[in-house]
Formats: structure tokens, sequence, C-alpha cells
């Protein structure tokens, strides 16, 4: 699939909640973890990021060409509570060649269904906590570039602009 990156306006669309788990959210969900996988790096997909307005993440926080697959599936997931704070340098599959230091909180519960339809409560932290708020984040079309000062985001706007006309 193919990953869409900034300033794409389906970035930017809060994405709509799985309603039924039929075999078109099956297949968007293997799709997802192809295209994660096939990525050169990145631990985690959202939805709107190949273009699927629908509430569902993937992720594998030991993705390495090394390492067997871990994979997880979120569908519907919400953040119901968080606790203390963490900075972490993060980077975006959909943010090419620009990554940031964000504050998020330390720790997070989060509630959703896996892709049979079964709860999942997941209380985490450390590069969970982070991974499931960066992708939880793309659901409600918000992305690492929202996190920096106006002056830095500005600076990499004029960057993707020269890229764009070298291209």
């Amino acid at each position: 699939m193919k990953i869409y990156t900034y300033p794409d306006k389906v970035l930017r669309i809060t994405a709509d909640p799985v309603e039924n788990i039929d075999e078109g959210i099956q297949t968007l969900i293997d799709n997802m973890l192809q295209t994660m996988y096939d990525a050169p790096s990145g631990i985690g997909l959202a939805a709107p990021q190949v273009g699927e307005t629908k509430r569902i993440i993937v992720y594998d926080l030991m993705h390495a060409k090394d390492k067997p697959k871990d994979s997880h599936v979120l569908i519907n997931p919400e953040i119901t509570a968080g606790e203390g704070e963490e900075r972490y340098e993060e980077a975006c599959l959909s943010v090419i060649d620009f990554s940031a230091e964000i504050t998020r909180k330390a720790k997070v519960e989060v509630r959703g269904f896996d892709r049979h339809g079964k709860p999942v409560l997941i209380e985490a932290d450390k590069m969970l906590a982070i991974c499931l708020q960066h992708e939880i984040d793309h659901l409600n079309g918000t992305l690492i570039v929202d996190y920096v000062s106006p002056l830095k985001r500005s600076i990499y706007k004029k960057k993707l602009q020269k890229r764009r006309k070298r291209h």
C-alpha cells in the first residue's frame, strides 16, 4: 500500500470507528501489516497513513529484519488513562526526513478490540506507550510536526518544497 506523506490532507482527517470487522477489514489489516514490514523502518502504522480513514492501528515493537514478527492490531483504540511524562525522539513514516523530541504520557491505558472483535486492555509504558500514543494521534489527524514550534515546522515545510522542486 502507498504510505501517504505530509502534507497530504488524508493525514488530517479524523478516522471513523470500525462498525463491523468484516473480510474487508481483515484484508486491510493484512495489507497494513505487510506495508509496515516492507517500510525501511517504523514500528507502527495507522490506517490514515495508507489512505483509509478507519480507526485501525498495527504495530510491532520488535520490527527488525533479523527478529521474528510480533505484530499487534488494535481496532477503535482509545486512551482511557495516562500519567507522567516522557520525552522521546520520534520519527514517522508519513513525515519523511524529520524527527523531533516529543513529550508524551509515560504510561497509558488503551482500550480497543483485536482483529477478531475481542476487547483488549493494554497498560503500556516505555516504547509501547509512545508507539500507541503516536499511532492513535494519526487516527485523530495529529502528526509529530504538530508538536514542534511553528519555526521548526516552517523550516521543515520549506525543506519539503525544495525537495519537490528537485524531483
